[in-house]
Parts: C-alpha cells; structure tokens; sequence
C-alpha cells in the first residue's frame, strides 16, 4: 500500500532515538520525504517493457533450468464480497460466481500453460495466495485449485515449506482454519487493519478484535508456523491515542509478523476511496506521530524492526534471514528464499525470473482473452542488464541489512566499486552529512536516523530515477 500523505513534522526540539537503532530526526525526515519507489523490485515496475513478451518470458525460463534453483509461486486471487474503502489492490467487487468460475478456468489453463516451462525436479518451496481476498474461493474451490497446482508442480511436502494465503476474517470460521491447514498452508496473514470501531465503519469493514483472536488461536491449534496482521494507520478517525489501542490488542495476541502500512488518500486513482470523507483523515504530523509511536511501542514490547513497514518476533524466519544474508524484497514486502525464481500467476502478477522481470495483464478481460487464444497473458516485463543486477544487488543490501560491504559487490558482479559507483558515492556525500549514512573505504553503513529513510538512501544508486522521479507515480519515503 503506497504512501501518499505529505508529512508535517512533529514539533520536536531534539531529535527523538527510539530503541534497537532507530532514531526520528524531524529535521531529515523533512528533507528527505520526497517521492521515490519502494525498491519490491530493481528496476521498478515502471522500467517495464511492453515489448517484452511470452516469447521472452519463455527464454529466461529456458536459462533458468539451467540451475536447479527452487521455485516461488504467486497466485492472484481477485476477489472480494464487499469493497474496503482504502483499498488500492487489483480486486473485483462481486458476488457473480459464475465470473469466479470463469476466472479460475483460465486461471488454471495459464497454469497448464506455464508449468511445462520450469523442469518438474525444481521444488516449489515457497507459495504464496494473495489477493483480493484469496479465501473468498469456498473449500471445494480451493481445494481444486490446490490440486492443480500439485499436479503441475512439485510442491515441497516438508517442513521447511513456506505456503501462505492473505485472509479476510470476516470469510473464515474454525472449520476454514482447519481446511487451509489440511490443503497444506503453513502461514497465515489476517488482514486486521484497525479495532476501533469508529474507523472501521468509516472504511466499511468491520470485524471485531474477538474474532480474529479466535482465528489466531485456530491457527496455532492447526499447526499454522506463522501468523502476520497487517495494520494501516492514517486511516479516517485515527488519533494516537486510538492506534495505540489496536497495538495493545494486537501486541496481546502476539503475531508473529506485523505489517504496517501508511494510508495513501488518492480517490483520483481509485475510486472506493472516494467513500472516504478526507476531513476525517488524521493531518500529516499525527500520521507521523503514529509511526514513530508504532515502531516505539512494538520495538519496547519485543518486535524486531526488519524496515520499512515489517517487524518480526525475534525467532521468526524473517529475523533469521535478516541475520544470515538471506532476506529479499519482492512485490510482498520482505520476504526469505532469496534463491528461488518467483513464478507470477493470475491477473496482475508479476514474477522474476532468471534475469528478468514479467508481469501479466491487470485486465480480467484481457487476461482471459489471451488465454483463450493459448497465449500466456504477458503484457510487459524487462531483462535486466549486467549494470541493474549489480545496483539491484546493492540496493537489496541496503533495503535488508542496512549497511553494504563494497567486496561481496565485487566478487559477486566482477567490479572495481569505487570505480563502477563514483558519481554514487560521491552524492552519498551529502547524505553522510546529514547523518543517514556513515561510508569508509569498505563499507557504506545505514545510521539510526537513516533506518526510515532507506529508500532516500537506496535512490541514489537507481538510474532510472530521473525520468520517473518527478511524475507524482511514486510515493512519499516516509
């Protein structure tokens, strides 16, 4: 979920340092709260290509066999039954099941489609439903969808597996719980958002915090190894003192991941959120001031502050990856299995593969269309060139760990850093300045106050900045 909201800053006399090496500096934050992308991938979406078609993606599947890399799956499921006014995803309002059943006929011919591409003895270990609201899909549905892809792929048994699905509380009971288990997910995230009362009626979507507790504690007894909320704070009637509310509730019944998104009011671009009265969004320095008390708060109650919007109990694979070199960002946020090839499936997923970036159509119509013809329903993607894999690199080592030893650049891409990355370090001069960053002769290192501004930070290594940078697509750093 994009942030949109400019920022006010907080009338602080002094820089405020929060637990765990994170610090808000007022006076850099206001600098440095420009647009700029959330780096879920490098180039980013907007460098995609329509020129690059099936018979590309095919290529790079074909040289991705040449390894035996496991696989990640995505599988987008656009449906919802009711329309959360906040919402910016690729969703389709309906009730119409006859569209639903469409919609996984084809879904399931793109699967017959794609899976031939990729060697069976390639494991899938990671797989991820999303959404939409993947369990709008009823038991039999899921079921049948789960079976065609075990029959398409090899999905990994064991208990390393990682297979989650987004859920909606409000679509699942107890009986749900265990049928999601018996189908083989072991994550689970619940889409909570916010408990108080007053906000979810102001964003159409009520559930009650009992509810999702009961779920949790289903998940638990299911054998699920990961239970993540996702939270939004900005939203219509929100104040600190009211987020802190849903945090101590949420804290109570300790997640293992938390996502917390900033709510981005653009009713131009979609149209639910026109729904939503803006006078009753939180002005800019109370957005802030949630922020810094969310990650204060968390932090003090044990979370681990990966980046950006995600914090992690200490034992979580999240955490681990983190400490072991093996966390990614992809189009989920933070993610582990850095060595698999995502494979994208459905309306609007994108995937990387090889080298290269694909995505389908966000078009349900178009999608299946293609589909209809035998075609795969690829719309854009981009080969990467030897130049953006070393800066993706750098920017993932940066976005995951927070600092970057200029060796492993070296040795992994076969280059001279100083010389590859002058112009680089030298405007990285004014950031380390300003104190985002410290660099020597071997290292560039994030600081506490540049922790929230990561991606300030990791602009500076994009080059395709300057032709997007400045067209209002992407959004606020903080």
């Amino acid at each position: 979920i994009p942030i949109g909201q400019p920022s006010v800053l907080l009338d602080y006399s002094r820089m405020e340092s929060l637990p765990r090496n994170v610090a808000f500096d007022p006076v850099l934050i206001r600098k440095y709260d420009g647009r700029g992308p959330r780096y879920t991938s490098y180039p980013t979406a907007l460098q995609f290509d329509p020129a690059f078609d099936e018979s590309a993606y095919r290529r790079h599947a074909i040289t991705s066999n040449q390894t035996d890399r496991a696989l990640s799956l995505y599988v987008h499921i656009p449906f919802c039954e009711s329309l959360c006014y906040y919402c910016a995803c690729n969703k389709i309002v309906t009730r119409n099941q006859e569209r639903v059943r469409k919609y996984l006929r084809h879904l399931k011919h793109e699967i017959d489609l794609v899976a031939p591409m990729y060697r069976r003895k390639r494991v899938v270990e990671q797989l991820h439903f999303g959404g939409g609201t993947p369990t709008y899909l009823d038991a039999p549905a899921l079921q049948e969808l789960m079976t065609w892809l075990r029959d398409a792929f090899s999905l990994d048994d064991s208990e390393c597996r990682e297979f989650s699905i987004e859920v909606d509380p409000r679509t699942v009971d107890s009986a749900r719980m265990v049928e999601l288990s018996d189908l083989g997910f072991n994550r689970v995230s619940l889409g909570v958002q916010d408990f108080d009362l007053r906000v979810q009626k102001a964003v159409n979507r009520l559930q009650s915090a009992d509810d999702v507790a009961g779920l949790m504690d289903d998940a638990r007894s299911n054998g699920f190894r990961s239970v993540s909320f996702d939270l939004i704070y900005g939203l219509p009637h929100q104040t600190v003192g009211s987020f802190d509310q849903t945090l101590d509730t949420v804290i109570g019944m300790r997640p293992d991941r938390l996502a917390v998104y900033n709510y981005a009011h653009l009713p131009q671009r979609f149209k639910g959120q026109r729904m939503i009265n803006e006078r009753d969004i939180p002005a800019a320095d109370t957005k802030l001031d949630i922020l810094r008390h969310t990650i204060e708060t968390l932090v003090d109650t044990g979370y681990v502050y990966i980046g950006m919007d995600h914090f992690a109990v200490p034992g979580d694979e999240l955490v681990k990856a983190q400490n072991n070199g093996t966390l990614r960002r992809n189009f989920q946020g933070y993610s582990t299995h850095c060595g698999t090839d995502l494979v994208g499936l459905g309306v609007s997923a994108i995937g990387n593969v090889d080298n290269a970036y694909i995505q389908n159509t966000t078009s349900t119509t178009e999608y299946e269309t293609l589909l209809d013809k035998g075609q795969l329903p690829v719309v854009r993607g981009l080969s990467v060139d030897e130049d953006d894999q070393a800066r993706a690199d750098i920017i993932r080592r940066l976005m995951c760990y927070d600092r970057l030893e200029f060796h492993d650049v070296e040795v992994a891409h076969g280059l001279s850093f100083r010389d590859r990355f002058a112009s680089e370090l030298k405007q990285l001069k004014t950031l380390e300045q300003d104190g985002l960053v410290a660099v020597d002769d071997q290292q560039i290192r994030v600081t506490p106050s540049g922790r929230l501004l990561l991606r300030s930070i990791a602009m500076v290594f994009d080059r395709h900045l300057a032709s997007t940078a400045n067209d209002g697509r992407f959004s606020k750093a903080i």
